[in-house]
């Protein structure tokens, strides 16, 4: 029964998904920004072609046809506004072509599809693929609605190839999937993780609460790509908290600013639900002007006074149309998720079973495994680990 189940099609999982939002790879960083506010997502796909089926740059990047290249979110946003010469101007950085964001091998998007069996999903995910465009079986009548709604929303689409709507499927979703049916993998699902060679040891990312958070930059652009967190530790090499991807995509771009001038430490209370404390502001804004970094303290003092510059980037279309300006964001990510930096730890002897339910259930991208009376940092395994674990 279990074969039969991972030889289902890939199509099964799309059902109810909605079509991918998506910008050409000729746009600019600033473009994406602001269709990551307005839209109120996590991610946004970048294709080789703009909306109207202009294959702008597949010819340069070894394409023959239109496909998703690639994706991205805040945290690449704010990764690259952290660089020295970017945080100094932050409104031409924004100006760049989110090519830069995009690696040259598009590993982490894979185009698969929708009659492929699941098992073709998992390999590719085994391969290092984090999401998987499938192409939509979507009646005229909608197409022709969403033309209309695409048509507010200036160089943002979701047709492409002949009016094609694509979703993407995540591991998240693959691992759900199973979950419904974990019985069929037993015993290996009422195993302890420490019995299946799962956990990472090689990826351990770690930074002293002390440190710069600056000191940090590598691991977290290391952290999106292997879908991890970075681990703060005492100086007894304990696990106190953890700056997560995850974390992190919910914050606005002001927090490149923060991660230029605080600790590791500091930064935690930075990004925590609720807003920085107005302490943190101010240690901010004084080692910014330290520096002479006016306009990255601009872009400090306009998101602590509540204003939002999302207009600054793009003449199209209003905020109040779309109800995303930095506070309606704010609140919509409010009731998505607890952005909290604690870090989520099980014990090595937890089974599968649980460790899967807990990262479902709070989202989050890695766990550190405790030993018996303390919080050394031991450990952690993400969920392609968990995946590979049941096949």
């Amino acid at each position: 029964m279990a074969v039969s189940l991972l030889t289902g099609q890939v199509s099964d999982l799309c059902l109810g998904k909605p079509a991918l939002k998506s910008l050409s790879i000729s746009s600019t960083i600033g473009d994406a920004l602001l269709a990551l506010k307005r839209l109120g997502e996590n991610f946004i796909s970048i294709w080789s072609c703009d909306q109207h089926h202009h294959n702008l740059s597949a010819v340069d990047r070894g394409f023959k046809e239109c496909q998703c290249v690639g994706k991205v979110c805040m945290v690449n946003i704010i990764c690259f506004l952290c660089k020295e010469e970017n945080l100094s101007n932050p409104a031409t950085a924004l100006q760049t072509p989110l090519s830069v964001l995009i690696p040259t091998s598009p590993c982490l998007v894979r185009h698969l599809e929708p009659k492929a069996s699941l098992l073709d999903a998992i390999d590719l995910i085994q391969e290092g693929a984090q999401n998987l465009v499938i192409p939509l079986e979507s009646s005229s009548k909608t197409l022709s609605r969403k033309k209309l709604v695409q048509g507010t929303l200036s160089n943002i689409s979701t047709l492409h190839n002949n009016n094609r709507q694509y979703c993407w499927l995540t591991q998240e979703d693959i691992i759900r999937y199973l979950l419904n049916s974990i019985g069929l993998f037993c015993p290996t699902a009422a195993n302890p993780i420490n019995s299946l060679d799962i956990i990472d040891t090689r990826n351990k990312m770690a930074l002293h609460y002390d440190n710069p958070a600056s000191s940090a930059l590598p691991f977290i652009s290391r952290s999106l790509e292997i879908q991890a967190s970075v681990a703060i530790v005492d100086s007894d090499g304990k696990l106190v908290r953890e700056i997560s991807p995850f974390t992190l995509n919910y914050c606005d771009e002001d927090v490149a600013a923060a991660i230029a001038t605080l600790s590791a430490g500091d930064l935690l209370a930075y990004v925590d639900c609720g807003g920085p404390p107005e302490d943190l502001v101010q240690l901010v804004k004084k080692r910014l002007q330290e520096r002479n970094l006016e306009q990255a303290l601009e872009l400090v003092e306009e998101y602590s006074s509540g204003a939002s510059i999302s207009t600054s980037y793009s003449s199209s279309s209003s905020d109040d149309e779309f109800g995303m300006g930095r506070s309606a964001r704010w609140m919509g990510y409010s009731a998505r998720a607890v952005r909290r930096s604690e870090a989520i730890v099980c014990y090595p002897w937890s089974s599968l079973v649980a460790v899967m339910i807990q990262a479902l259930t709070r989202r989050t991208l890695s766990w550190r495994c405790r030993k018996v009376g303390n919080l050394r940092l031991a450990k952690k395994g993400t969920l392609e680990d968990r995946l590979r674990s049941l096949i």
